[in-house]
């Protein structure tokens, strides 16, 4: 199957988004100022998963939906239970719910942790727009059975009725709450979309408090700059080329229910602006069809600016944060990736230790 694509920056989006039938040829016109209005015809990649490929034949409607903010989250709720349950057949674990320093919290504890890894925990920030919970099993559970470490998913609280700093605050007393029991050496800090956005800001304010780091972190599909938009944000909608897409704005500021009245280029709102020199080794992944693709990959170039330690992993073609649908072969693998990275580096400095005291 091919889609012909049609984007306008600075119209409503064409969205003819239609099963190709006659020749069609690739067009293009750049505006004086560079704004580009394109055709393109995107044949579905081969390299991908027949699964992915599916995945992509589905046709979203471009109209916007008219949904309540308890829609959503209702929605949202459901599909995240259902998801988890499949996580949790293909990954086993154990999934309860508590408190850490007054804050609600999962906790998801694989079904057999060696000796050596009980004092260790990885702290999940789930993703879901800052308005919603649409991580906080499908992003812990495979990551919690891949690397036999107990996951702590934080369930801050959300805008629009808690705006910045509300989340990060949460998130900051469980780490410091987590601090007194476990070295900062034996915790990571992970997350997805509007979690992958707060790991960044978790370090960066951690960094101002002059609190240990933890030993790792994972931004998986976020972004560092609450000021501008990145250019697949104009290309992109959540599910990739299908889906309403509204055109950028200039001087609209995103997720502004989130951002409240704080400085769009305030350090810690936006990393990206934030000195992020000794910043833990990170893991940064994305995909080419990925709304959040610029974002990413313009954090992760401040990071290795800034000497870090970081990893970038894109997925071919694939939509945003496409590792939460637990069926794709594409999830799995980044799966492996994901937890692959973080039991290396926990507990990575005291192993260094050992060696040099041989």
């Amino acid at each position: 199957m091919r889609w012909l694509v049609s984007r306008s920056p600075r119209s409503k989006p064409l969205a003819s988004r239609v099963p190709l039938i006659l020749n069609q040829t690739d067009s293009s016109k750049i505006g004086p100022d560079g704004t580009a209005y394109v055709t393109r015809v995107v044949p579905v990649p081969s390299t991908i998963s027949p699964e992915a490929q599916k995945v992509l034949a589905r046709v979203v409607s471009d109209a916007a939906v008219s949904q309540t903010l308890e829609q959503r989250r209702t929605g949202t709720d459901k599909w995240q239970a259902g998801a988890g349950e499949a996580s949790k057949k293909l990954y086993p674990a154990n999934v309860t719910t508590d408190t850490i320093a007054g804050v609600p919290v999962r906790t998801i504890t694989p079904l057999n942790i060696t000796p050596e890894k009980r004092d260790r925990v990885l702290i999940n920030l789930h993703g879901g727009g800052f308005d919603s919970d649409s991580g906080s099993l499908t992003e812990t559970i495979p990551i919690a059975n891949l690397t036999g470490i107990k996951v702590v998913a934080v369930l801050y609280r959300l805008a629009p009725e808690h705006p910045f700093p509300a989340g990060l605050d949460d998130a900051v007393a469980v780490y410091k709450e987590l601090l007194k029991t476990y070295k900062p050496t034996h915790i990571g800090i992970y997350g997805t979309s509007a979690g992958a956005i707060l790991t960044a800001e978790v370090t960066a304010k951690l960094k101002q408090l002059g609190l240990p780091l933890p030993a790792a972190t994972g931004i998986f599909s976020g972004m560092g700059d609450f000021s501008q938009g990145g250019d697949s944000m104009a290309i992109y909608a959540l599910n990739g080329f299908s889906g309403q897409l509204d055109p950028p704005k200039p001087g609209v500021r995103q997720l502004s229910p989130y951002v409240g009245t704080t400085d769009p280029k305030d350090p810690v709102l936006s990393p990206l602006y934030a000195d992020l020199s000794r910043f833990p080794p990170t893991l940064f992944i994305t995909s080419g069809r990925d709304l959040l693709l610029s974002g990413t990959t313009i954090l992760h170039r401040a990071y290795l600016r800034a000497g870090v330690d970081a990893q970038l992993v894109v997925f071919e073609a694939l939509p945003h944060a496409f590792w939460n649908n637990p069926a794709l072969p594409e999830s799995k693998e980044a799966d492996h990736i994901m937890a692959k990275f973080m039991e290396t580096h926990l507990g990575k400095h005291d192993l260094s230790a050992h060696q040099g005291q041989k």
